[in-house]
C-alpha cells in the first residue's frame, strides 16, 4: 500500500492505522469479486440451504475483516519472539477475551440461531498437540501466513501463498493418512474443559480464563516497558464512512469483530469457526478422483467420510473458506492492492515446505490457529493453551530457519516492524 512521508511524519507511533493517500479502487476486480460472491451465495442455498447461504455470508465478513486489518497470528507471534513487539499479542487476548464470554452465554444457555445445539472445540491434549502446534508454528513462520493469513492473502493476491494453501492441503491429506496412529498409538489424556472437565462451570472457567487474559496483557506491557520494541509499520487508511469499504481497520477493532463472526459461527451452525479440515476433505476429493480410496483411512470416518460423497458446498469449513478468500479479494481490489508479484525460488520453496508443516501439523493438533488456538480457547479447552504455547515456541525455533530461505526476521534496530 502507497504512504506519503507526511503520513507517516502525522503517524502518533502507536496507532496501527494512518491516514494517507490510498491506492484508486479496482472496479474490474471489485465487479468480479462482487457477481462471483453473489453467484456462488445463489448456489450455496439453491444445492444446500439457507443455513450454508448464511456461513458464506459470515465468510465474507471474515475475509473483509482480515484483510483489512492484516489481522495476524504469524506475524505477532514473529514480531513478539524477534523483537518483543506486543501489538498483536495483545489484540489476541481482546478477541479471546471477548469470545470467551460470548461462548460461555451461548455454551451455557444452549442458544442457536437454527436450533443446532452448539459444541465448542475441546479436544484431547496428549504427544499429537504437542507435536502438531509445534510443527505448525515451524510452519506459518515459513509458509508466510496461518490457516486464517494463508486464505486472505490468497484473495489479496500474495502469490506466494497459493503455494502455501498447495502445500497445506497436501500436509492436510498426509495428516490425515497417519492420524490414526496419532490417536491410538500415542500418549494422551482425554479432553479437559476448564469449564465443564472442573466443575468450576461457564461462570468459573469464564473468571480463570479472564484473570488469564489479563495476566498475559499485563505481561505483555511489561515487555514492551523493557524491550521498547519497534512499533508495528501502520496501515494506510481513510477518514469518514469509506474506511469502511477502502481504508484499514484498527487492529483492536478487528479483534473485536472477529470474536463477534466466531461467536455467531457457533450460534448459526453449532461449532466454531475452523478451517483446515477443508483443506483435508479437498486433497481427500481430489485422490479419490484419481481412484484413491481414502474412505478407509481413520481420519474419513463418520462426518469426514460422509462429506467425501457430497457436494463440497455442504461442507460449511469450505463454504466459509470461499467467503474468506472471496471477501479479501474484494477488500483488497477496493483497497487497490490486488497485485500478485513474481514469487522468488527460496519464498517458493518456504512457502510450500510451511504450508506441508501447517497441514500435517493442524490435523495432529485439531485444527489451527484457529480451530485450536482461537476456537478452542474461547471454547475453555485446554488443549487450546496447549497450542499456543507450543507454536510460540516453534516460531523460535523458525526465526533461525526463515533466514536460509532468504526471509527477514524483524530486527530491534528496525524503525518499524
Amino acid at each position: 500500500m502507497a504512504q506519503t512521508d507526511t503520513a507517516l511524519t502525522s503517524w502518533d507511533k502507536k496507532s496501527t492505522t494512518v491516514v494517507a493517500n490510498l491506492n484508486p479502487i479496482q472496479k474490474p476486480f471489485v465487479s468480479v469479486g462482487v457477481l462471483s460472491a453473489i453467484i456462488l451465495f445463489i448456489s450455496i442455498v439453491v444445492f444446500t440451504n439457507w443455513t450454508q447461504g448464511l456461513l458464506f455470508i459470515i465468510g465474507l465478513a471474515l475475509g473483509i475483516t482480515l484483510l483489512h486489518a492484516r489481522f495476524g497470528f504469524t506475524s505477532a507471534f514473529r514480531r513478539l519472539m524477534s523483537v518483543g513487539n506486543v501489538q498483536g499479542l495483545q489484540a489476541h487476548m481482546v478477541m479471546l477475551a471477548v469470545a470467551t464470554t460470548l461462548f460461555a452465554i451461548i455454551l451455557s444457555t444452549g442458544f442457536s440461531f437454527t436450533g443446532t445445539p452448539p459444541a465448542g472445540y475441546v479436544s484431547p491434549v496428549g504427544v499429537s498437540v504437542i507435536f502438531g502446534s509445534f510443527l505448525f508454528g515451524i510452519g506459518m513462520q515459513l509458509g508466510g501466513g496461518c490457516a486464517s493469513g494463508t486464505l486472505y492473502n490468497v484473495g489479496g493476491g500474495t502469490s506466494s501463498m497459493v503455494l502455501t494453501l498447495l502445500g497445506f492441503i497436501a500436509g492436510a491429506v498426509i495428516g490425515a493418512y497417519h492420524f490414526t496412529f496419532w490417536m491410538e498409538d500415542t500418549p494422551s489424556l482425554p479432553p479437559i474443559s476448564i469449564a465443564e472437565s472442573t466443575g468450576l462451570g461457564y461462570f468459573g472457567g469464564w473468571i480463570v480464563q479472564m484473570i488469564l487474559f489479563g495476566l498475559i496483557y499485563y505481561v505483555t506491557v511489561q515487555i514492551a516497558k523493557k524491550k521498547n520494541p519497534p512499533m508495528m509499520k501502520p496501515l494506510p487508511t481513510t477518514s469518514g464512512w469509506k474506511k469502511i469499504i477502502r481504508g484499514s481497520w484498527p487492529l483492536f477493532a478487528a479483534a473485536i469483530i472477529l470474536a463477534l463472526l466466531n461467536a455467531l459461527t457457533l450460534a448459526v451452525r453449532g461449532t466454531p469457526w475452523g478451517i483446515t479440515s477443508a483443506f483435508a476433505l479437498w486433497g481427500g476429493k481430489a485422490l479419490m478422483a484419481f481412484g484413491i480410496d481414502v474412505s478407509q483411512w481413520g481420519y474419513f470416518s463418520g462426518e469426514q467420510g460422509a462429506a467425501l460423497g457430497q457436494s463440497v458446498l455442504a461442507d460449511s469449513t469450505s463454504v466459509m473458506n470461499f467467503g474468506i478468500i472471496l471477501g479479501a479479494f474484494i477488500s483488497a481490489a477496493a483497497a487497490g492492492t490486488f497485485k500478485p508479484k513474481k514469487i522468488k525460488p527460496g519464498v517458493a520453496a518456504a512457502s510450500i515446505i510451511g504450508g506441508v508443516m501447517m497441514g500435517y501439523g493442524a490435523r495432529l493438533a485439531f485444527g489451527c490457529n484457529i480451530g485450536a488456538y482461537f476456537g478452542g480457547i474461547a471454547s475453555f479447552s485446554l488443549h487450546g493453551w496447549v497450542w499456543m504455547v507450543m507454536a510460540m515456541l516453534g516460531t523460535f525455533l523458525a526465526l533461525f530457519i526463515r533466514p536460509l530461505f532468504g526471509l527477514k526476521n524483524p530486527k530491534s534496530t528496525d524503525s518499524i516492524c
